[in-house]
């Protein structure tokens, strides 16, 4: 094994596990958000708006999420990438912990569900520098041509998703559910603290991007990142952004709406709910890693846009073979579901950072992958539930689901397919003084 491929492996391993921590934070604050946040931060309402008050607090820390896209994307451009990759872990980390310490409305009243919020904030802040930082260290590290397969940080999200259920199952299983509902649920947030350490150990260890490196060594490290971007490739920011709606949208609306739709209205147990959706966590995970791989030989569009057809395809019967609340359909109706995830997810690592160059790589990936998982990640259950609420039918929701897929597909036949950057081809976009 050379010393590169040594250090490709490093980063790749390094980014996957960093980011599964970092997404385990962020999915079991999801999970709480379907199972237990309603009753104990938003007591004094009916069931469908404590519900909807939850789920409100789950997307505000999307709302956080570009901002932190864009002051961790401007100091990764020009400080480096290892430092903010440390930042992100850490911020999220403190956060998560600290709602595991949160009173309830019961004990603090209207602080509570406040307090939760501004967590929540933080915790956005934190994954949306993070996402950019992890990806740049592990594509900006890859050999030629296996730019998509060393995409390993989008394995961490349906990782984070396993480990996340994992724990939830274990802890809501092994106790009564007025324990649960008491102090079970806070179990999972207080774990982050050994996890956090054990990325942190490994994320210290990294060495630098050789390409920011090399824009450092040219003296091409530009001085507004983002300004950058605008001006030079509004036109990929923007496709981008749209190509990032659907992936996370529908994964948070088969990972999150579902846990509480199959509780509150199939009537299932929630550790049923939670193995179902872990079933289908597995078989995003391992056809990210075959999809990313597909695309350093077929090309990234090609495989993302295969996905991007399929979740319009199965958006419908999905629902359909879900509302039986036969077990083995739906298992099989979020396996398949999450399979066209996964296929859009896997080149989008690479595909996203190679549309920009490395003086604004940092930026410009982060800010297009956060802009698009606000469009669609963080009103996904919202709209979901009201959408279930106002209708009546989940036909609903799946026609939502479609339309989603329709604007990544579109967005994606529309962009150019990068070619991916090396550091002896990349080239300074200096900003004049």
């Amino acid at each position: 094994m050379t010393r590169t491929s040594g250090s490709s492996r490093r980063a790749a391993v390094s980014s996957l596990i960093g980011t599964t921590i970092e997404w385990y934070d962020f999915f079991i604050y999801g999970n709480a958000a379907a199972l237990v946040f309603g009753p104990q931060f938003f007591p004094r309402t009916s069931t469908l708006a404590a519900t909807l008050a939850a789920y409100g607090t789950f997307a505000v820390g999307f709302l956080a999420r570009p901002l932190g896209g864009i002051v961790m994307g401007h100091f990764g451009d020009r400080v480096g990438r290892k430092r903010l990759l440390v930042l992100s872990l850490l911020l999220m980390g403190f956060a998560t912990c600290a709602i595991g310490l949160l009173p309830t409305y019961a004990a603090i009243g209207v602080w509570a569900p406040v307090l939760l919020v501004l967590l929540r904030l933080a915790q956005g802040f934190g994954v949306g520098g993070e996402w950019g930082a992890a990806v740049l260290m592990s594509v900006e590290h890859a050999p030629a041509g296996r730019r998509g397969l060393f995409g390993a940080p989008q394995m961490g999200l349906p990782a984070g998703v396993i480990l996340s259920n994992g724990v939830f199952l274990a802890v809501s299983t092994s106790m009564s559910r007025e324990s649960f509902l008491a102090w079970g649920w806070r179990v999972p947030f207080l774990l982050s603290a050994v996890l956090i350490v054990a990325g942190l150990v490994i994320r210290l260890k990294l060495a630098e991007s050789p390409e920011f490196t090399s824009v450092r060594a040219r003296n091409a490290v530009v001085r507004s990142p983002l300004r950058t971007v605008l001006r030079t490739r509004p036109k990929a920011l923007f496709l981008c952004s749209g190509a990032s709606i659907a992936a996370p949208a529908l994964g948070y609306l088969v990972l999150i709406y579902l846990l509480s739709y199959g509780t509150a209205t199939l009537h299932l147990g929630s550790g049923t709910m939670l193995s179902i959706v872990l079933a289908g966590s597995v078989v995003w995970l391992v056809a990210i890693a075959v999809s990313a791989a597909l695309s350093d030989r077929y090309g990234r569009k090609r495989v993302f846009l295969a996905g991007a057809g399929l979740t319009v395809v199965w958006a419908v019967p999905l629902f359909l073979l879900v509302d039986t609340a036969s077990v083995p359909l739906m298992v099989l109706a979020v396996v398949i579901g999450c399979t066209g995830i996964a296929v859009m997810a896997g080149p989008q690592a690479a595909l996203v950072a190679d549309s920009f160059t490395a003086e604004v790589r940092y930026s410009g990936s982060s800010i297009a992958y956060q802009v698009g998982s606000v469009l669609g990640g963080a009103l996904a259950p919202v709209a979901a539930t009201a959408l279930m609420a106002g209708t009546g039918t989940s036909l609903s929701v799946s026609l939502f689901m479609a339309a989603l897929g329709l604007v990544s597909l579109i967005s994606m036949a529309a962009l150019a397919e990068p070619k991916p950057t090396t550091v002896k081809a990349a080239t300074a976009v200096r900003e004049a003084p």
